[in-house]
């Protein structure tokens, strides 16, 4: 599928989605949003994938907001956000897909720009990288559930400090917080995201995609209810050939040959 504001590209089993509007700084519109939803899904229907790297082309990740719209920028949002004529896609984020989702800020995050990448799994950024969550010097508020999120990563302290100043913050001081997870030279950003996506070739595609679903399931759950989810998808995967080829592979010392995809988990566990 060709994109406008993107670029997607497969190898080694790694997709790699990449914002391509360099010329504006990778800012977000309702083309960005309904593009970013087919790409994930696209990625997440492929067998081949097993994991998908998010990351900017050019001197920004995502400036956060198109703002060319002047003052009205952010109205009218009771009503659905405009497209591209005829796109007709549902809207999904990172942790909705089955493989694992790692943002690689290669440079300035803001506004959605950071909120967005707080959806995905895993956040790497480039040394020196600028980011904020500058919604509250724009009038407006964070969105995609960076509310909960960034309080649970960073700590309520933190969160209550980046999201209400809406101050910007560099790479390093996210990674003392904990809403990155590294910080790397900029030449060796992508390096290190696809050595992180090729480790995830080695895993169970359905293993993968139960554990993901639990770790966000987990934002709001407790440990007794957690096990409760936990306990009969244990179950299930045990009885399953994925188990037993883990199993004996491992004792053969072979790389495991997975027959299972994340199509093939019972609704309940969903």
């Amino acid at each position: 599928m060709a994109f406008e504001t993107l670029l997607y590209e497969v190898a080694d089993h790694v997709a790699t989605i990449t914002f391509n509007r360099p010329d504006k700084m990778n800012t977000w519109n309702g083309t960005v949003a309904a593009e970013l939803s087919a790409a994930l899904l696209d990625a997440n229907a492929d067998s081949d994938v097993r994991a998908i790297i998010l990351t900017g082309a050019g001197r920004a990740f995502c400036a956060g907001a198109d703002l060319e719209g002047g003052g009205g920028t952010f109205s009218n949002r009771d009503r659905p956000e405009p497209t591209e004529p005829g796109t007709n896609v549902r809207t999904v984020h990172p942790y909705q897909i089955d493989k694992p989702v790692i943002a690689a800020i290669n440079s300035a995050a803001v506004g959605v720009g950071m909120t967005y990448p707080m959806l995905c799994d895993i956040r790497l950024a480039a040394e020196g990288a600028k980011l904020g969550f500058v919604f509250t010097r724009r009038g407006m508020m964070p969105e995609l559930a960076a509310h909960l999120i960034v309080q649970r990563v960073a700590g309520l302290s933190n969160a209550a400090d980046v999201l209400m100043s809406g101050r910007i913050f560099t790479a390093e001081e996210a990674a003392q917080m904990g809403i990155v997870s590294k910080v790397l030279p900029k030449d060796e950003l992508l390096p290190a995201a696809r050595s992180m996506a090729a480790d995830y070739v080695n895993t169970a595609p359905a293993s993968v995609a139960i554990t993901k679903r639990l770790l966000w399931r987990g934002l709001h759950s407790s440990p007794e209810d957690m096990m409760n989810d936990e306990n009969p998808a244990f179950a299930w995967l045990g009885n399953q050939s994925d188990a037993t080829e883990g199993v004996v592979s491992f004792l053969e010392k072979r790389p495991p040959e997975w027959k299972m995809t994340p199509d093939d988990i019972p609704d309940e566990f969903k």
